[in-house]
C-alpha cells in the first residue's frame, strides 16, 4: 500500500528531500513485488527519545525530574547541603549543575530513583509529569513532543511497522507515558535501568528498585540492547546525537532496504539550536558522516512546518 493512499499524511513535514526519502522508503518496503519489499514481521523501526521524539533542552526531561526530586527530598538529607553534586542543585547553581557530568548525574539518579517499589516510582513520575512545565515554553513536557515525529510514527504503524523507543533515558520513567503520548506500549520501550529485586514486604511481593546501575543504554549499548530485547535487527533508525550513532550504523549496515535519519536541531526561534558543542546531546560525527552513509539529515528549520502540536 502506498503511504500516500489512505494512510496518515506527513502534513507537519515540509516538502523536501527528507519527506520524500521517508515516503519513498515506506513505499518500497511495503510494495509487494518490489525488490525492496520487507515482510511485515521484519518491519521494525527504532527511535531515540530525548531530542528525537520530544524536547531535551535546556536539560533532558528526566534530569528535570531528578532536580525536582532532590529539592523535595532535601529535608530528609541535611548532608546534601555540603556535598556535591547535591549542593549545586539546592543552591540553584546553574553552572555547577551543568558541570556535574555523567558520574554526578548517575549519583543523583540513584539517590532519587531507588529505595522504592516500581509501582511507587511510576506513581511519582506520573504525578510529576502531570504538573511540571518547561521553563521556556511553559507547557507540559508531554505537550512538547514533536508533531512531525508523531506523524511519522503513525505512518509507519499504518504500514505494519512495529515502533520501539531505544533511549538513554530510564526505562521505567519512559514507560509511564510512552503509550499515551507516542502510542508505543511499555513492552516496546528500551532504556537505561537500575537493579531491581523481588522482595516480600509485609507478606506482599514487590519489585524493589536499588541504588545500583544495571544497564546504561547509550552509544554502543543501544545495538546490544536492541538485540537483547527485540532479537531482530530493525530496518529503520532515527536519532539526533552521536549517542545514536552506533544504533544507526548497526541498523543501516544490515542487508536489504535500510533507512537512517538524524534530526538536526537548528531552529533557535521555534525550539533550540545545538549540535557540536551540546555536551551530552553532541552531534558532530553524525553530521559529518551522514552523507557518506546515506543517512538523511532532517533540519527542523527547513524540514518541519510545525514543531509542537498546536
Amino acid at each position: 500500500m502506498s503511504p500516500e493512499a489512505g494512510n496518515p499524511a506527513l502534513s507537519a513535514w515540509r516538502d523536501g528531500a527528507a519527506k520524500r526519502a521517508i515516503l519513498d522508503f515506506v513505499t518500497r518496503v511495503t510494495t509487494v513485488g518490489h525488490p525492496d519489499f520487507v515482510r511485515p514481521f521484519d518491519r521494525i523501526a527504532v527511535f531515540d527519545n530525548d531530542g528525537t521524539l520530544w524536547v531535551e533542552q535546556p536539560l533532558p526531561v528526566q534530569a528535570c525530574f531528578v532536580l525536582d526530586r532532590i529539592q523535595a527530598l532535601a529535608p530528609q538529607h541535611p548532608e546534601w547541603r555540603d556535598r556535591q553534586p547535591f549542593k549545586a542543585v539546592l543552591e540553584g547553581d546553574v553552572g555547577g549543575i551543568m558541570a556535574i557530568g555523567m558520574d554526578g548525574l548517575t549519583e543523583m539518579v540513584m539517590a532519587t530513583h531507588a529505595g522504592m517499589s516500581t509501582e511507587a516510582f511510576a506513581a511519582l513520575v506520573r504525578d510529576w509529569i502531570a504538573t511540571s512545565r518547561h521553563p521556556r515554553f511553559n507547557r507540559a513536557y508531554t505537550d512538547l513532543v514533536y508533531q512531525p515525529m508523531l506523524e511519522l510514527l503513525a505512518l509507519l504503524r499504518a504500514n505494519n511497522f512495529k515502533t520501539f523507543i531505544v533511549s538513554g533515558g530510564g526505562i521505567e520513567f519512559m514507560r509511564t507515558f510512552s503509550d499515551t503520548v507516542y502510542g508505543i506500549p511499555p513492552e516496546q520501550v528500551i532504556g537505561s535501568s537500575i537493579v531491581t529485586r523481588y522482595v516480600l514486604q509485609d507478606g506482599e511481593p514487590v519489585l524493589l528498585r536499588e541504588a545500583e546501575l544495571h544497564f546504561f543504554n547509550d552509544k554502543e549499548g543501544k545495538p546490544v540492547a536492541i538485540n537483547t530485547y527485540i532479537g531482530r535487527r530493525p530496518i529503520a533508525a532515527f536519532g539526533n546525537s552521536d549517542g545514536d550513532f552506533a544504533m544507526l550504523e548497526w541498523v543501516t549496515s544490515g542487508p536489504g532496504a535500510r533507512f537512517g535519519l538524524i534530526l538536526h536541531h537548528d531552529d533557535a526561534e521555534r525550539e533550540f539550536a545545538y549540535d557540536r558543542d551540546a555536551g551530552l546531546a553532541r552531534l558532530a560525527r553524525g553530521l559529518d558522516e551522514a552523507p557518506l552513509r546515506g543517512w538523511i539529515v532532517a533540519r527542523i528549520k527547513t524540514d518541519w512546518e510545525l514543531v509542537f502540536p498546536s
